[in-house]
């Protein structure tokens, strides 16, 4: 159970989830991963498992961008939703991220790169309701238990933030399911579209959905400093 916790440190987000990580659920998680670690890849690394909220901390947390799964591809899966490390080829729905980013924010220019690290630097929680993925295999580490410990995080940010100051962004049906169950939506903003890896023909289609732009103007309506949603080039 360790072993799954290395990187956590000892941050005020271990701290919220340490009734999480005491149960027996938990312990049959580390487990699993464990074992599909020694008999194969998994992504991301080990001791990148919990880069999202390492590099956001709870306090600085204002938008909360909910996906999937990691990618399930050799160097591309680092902890971040949607982001891949520089020099990683941008998997095809963070390119359609960015092709939303320029019709809806403006200057946005593709940056080369798929790293999307100031993007939580500047407190945009990039969380994915699974946490590991086995390589080449899309949802092989669902319903292990994944799902119940970030519907932990997403309702400790629901619960514990103030009215209006976080925006979640739900893509998917993953991702609006988990906030159908943990987000107060009287108290926050919710904004909900299709994932980008499925951007055509879908009821609440992701192309056109402006999140970038509505996020930023709700965080204004609250007093709160927008995101910089431009990326070092």
């Amino acid at each position: 159970m360790e072993a799954l916790l290395e990187g956590l440190g000892e941050s005020v987000w271990r701290d919220l989830l340490r009734q999480e990580t005491a149960t027996p659920y938990f312990a049959a998680l580390a487990e699993r991963v464990a074992q599909d670690r020694r008999n194969g890849a998994v992504y991301p690394p080990s001791g990148l498992t919990w880069t999202a909220l390492t590099e956001t901390p709870f306090s600085a947390t204002r938008v909360v961008i909910l996906g999937q799964d990691p990618y399930p591809g050799p160097r591309q899966a680092h902890g971040l939703a949607f982001s891949v490390a520089r020099g990683v080829p941008t998997p095809r729905s963070l390119q359609v991220i960015f092709d939303e980013l320029q019709t809806d924010v403006d200057g946005f220019m593709p940056p080369g790169h798929g790293h999307l690290q100031s993007w939580a630097q500047q407190g945009v929680l990039l969380l994915n309701t699974r946490l590991t993925v086995q390589h080449g295999r899309p949802n092989s580490h669902a319903s292990i238990g994944w799902e119940r410990l970030t519907g932990a995080i997403i309702a400790a940010i629901s619960e514990g933030k103030a009215r209006g100051d976080v925006v979640f962004v739900l893509w998917g049906g993953s991702a609006q399911g988990a906030g159908r169950s943990y987000i107060d939506r009287a108290k926050h903003h919710v904004l909900e579209a299709a994932h980008p890896a499925y951007a055509v023909g879908a009821r609440v289609p992701f192309r056109g959905c402006r999140h970038f732009s509505r996020a930023n103007a709700i965080l204004r309506s609250r007093g709160l400093p927008p995101v910089d949603w431009l990326l070092p080039i």
